[in-house]
């Protein structure tokens, strides 16, 4: 009986399987807005890359992830092919990677200013985008091979809850570091914290749900609970294109002024060589 329980519980590891079918036209709703503008925002931030300009890669790096998802999603929801849902998955894990690249990346351009000056370039953002990559075949490949479920669940669910706590401690450091930083304009510093709010608030909306299930034991055979976890998802490509609304300079400003709360420092005295630095890193990173 519990070895019949858990086949079912196996059987339901398929985002797309179960689901009611108003929720796979919220899927294809997703698919057809989320291609064209993902496409679009990937030739818009290739248009920023430039010689030692970092943040771009790892943003395309993420946008790439997303168009595998919507393009597995649409062959899964026409084909229902097994291939079709490892890639997914694949992309799925390699997106979660990507944010925790840019939080990175966001962190020591403010915190280690003249370190990260010196010492980023394209060459070196390339490899991680490799390793970023390259991590996703240790969950996947037992995946596709049919390796133990429950084993492989949970490890995975483990796994991706490492990234939490280091969104977290991005966050609050870079946080704490624009306070004291004189020389960045108020407008950059709500950028760079609105870049890590958002990808904190996608990452605990959109994925936290789906590690849980991860983790749940026996509770994964919860059918509602896994309805709710796996569709949410669906729109974590969407939620990826805000990064590429937040990293330029326009409207959004404005509106990132208006919901700000806490009135951030912006004395236009001279500042120390480290504030000066940290300027420099943010008008090259943003």
């Amino acid at each position: 009986m519990k070895e019949s329980n858990m086949n079912n519980c196996s059987n339901s590891f398929n985002p797309e399987s179960k689901i009611p079918a108003i929720l796979k036209v919220t899927e294809w709703i997703v698919i057809s807005t989320g291609l064209p503008l993902t496409l679009v925002a990937i030739f818009a931030v290739y248009s920023l890359v430039r010689k030692d300009h970092v943040a771009p890669v790892y943003i395309i790096n993420l946008l790439i992830s997303d168009l595998l998802q919507l393009c597995c999603m649409a062959v899964f929801l026409t084909t229902q092919s097994d291939a079709a849902r490892f890639i997914y998955f694949f992309g799925l894990i390699s997106s979660i990677g990507s944010m925790v690249c840019v939080s990175l990346e966001r962190y020591l351009a403010i915190t280690q200013p003249l370190w990260y000056r010196f010492r980023r370039n394209i060459k070196t953002s390339v490899v991680v985008c490799v390793v970023v990559w390259a991590i996703p075949w240790i969950y996947a490949l037992p995946l596709y091979f049919k390796a133990n479920f429950p084993v492989i669940v949970t490890i995975c669910g483990v796994f991706l809850l490492l990234p939490l706590p280091l969104f977290i401690f991005f966050l609050v450091g870079t946080i704490k570091a624009l306070s004291a930083a004189r020389s960045v304009p108020a407008d950059e510093k709500r950028r760079i914290v609105a870049i890590l709010v958002v990808l904190l608030f996608i990452y605990m909306l959109l994925f936290l749900p789906s590690i849980i299930w991860f983790l749940a034991g026996k509770h994964r055979c919860n059918q509602s609970f896994y309805n709710v976890a796996f569709t949410l998802l669906i729109f974590s490509p969407l939620a990826d294109l805000v990064m590429y609304i937040l990293i330029r300079k326009s409207v959004m400003d404005k509106f990132l002024a208006s919901l700000c709360c806490c009135k951030m420092s912006n004395n236009p005295q001279t500042s120390s060589m480290s504030n000066d630095s940290m300027s420099a890193s943010c008008n090259q990173v943003v």
